[in-house]
């Protein structure tokens, strides 16, 4: 129970997707500006991160490795992860059109979101088992709406902040991120 625990803040803080790793910058900056799709986003990228997690594992370690395709892991996590987001796309079409209207263009771009990717890697990397996957891909998502919540707040108070000319836009964006990175470099001591 504790290594799963470890795990779990281990991809939340220590090993954050966005901060440390660079994965899912382009919703990052894009989605960050409203603290509502914030939060829808990474909820969205929580609900993906952790199905596709839960149908890659099973695919690398039942169907790719036993047959020695391990260099296919790539093609077919990226026609996995694409068949999930279109599934989610129509499911919350249907079940909530605020929030399909609210998420609007992102909502597809979740498909090329390299951080949902680079968690299926990491898991094979890592050779966790599935459960610890999942694990995992819940920290990883829930690292990754922590920050964009963060920087969403952040972005909304600097709205009404009397920036210079200069930096306003993506220049600030650029060094509240840098600013959030270094902040979440404390967490590397924790485990």
């Amino acid at each position: 129970m504790s290594n799963l625990i470890a795990i779990f803040f281990s991809m939340a803080l220590i090993n954050n997707l966005v901060l440390v790793n660079f994965l899912g910058l382009c919703p990052f900056f894009g989605v960050s500006k409203k603290l509502s799709s914030a939060f829808s986003m990474g909820v969205a990228v929580l609900l993906v991160m952790l199905v596709a997690s839960a149908v890659t594992w099973p695919i690398f370690h039942m169907l790719l490795e036993p047959h020695g395709m391990e260099f296919m892991r790539t093609v077919i996590f990226i026609l996995v992860i694409a068949s999930l987001v279109q599934i989610i796309e129509m499911t919350i079409k249907r079940t909530n059109l605020t929030l399909y209207n609210a998420l609007g263009i992102y909502l597809p771009l979740i498909t090329t979101n390299c951080a949902i990717l680079g968690v299926a890697f990491i898991n094979i990397d890592k050779t966790y088992g599935f459960l610890e996957s999942l694990v995992a891909a819940l920290g990883a998502g829930a690292g990754f709406t922590l920050v964009l919540i963060i920087m969403s707040g952040i972005r909304e108070r600097l709205d009404l902040a009397d920036t210079p000319q200069a930096f306003m836009g993506t220049p600030i964006s650029l060094i509240v991120a840098t600013l959030l990175g270094l902040a979440f470099l404390g967490f590397g001591g924790m485990i």
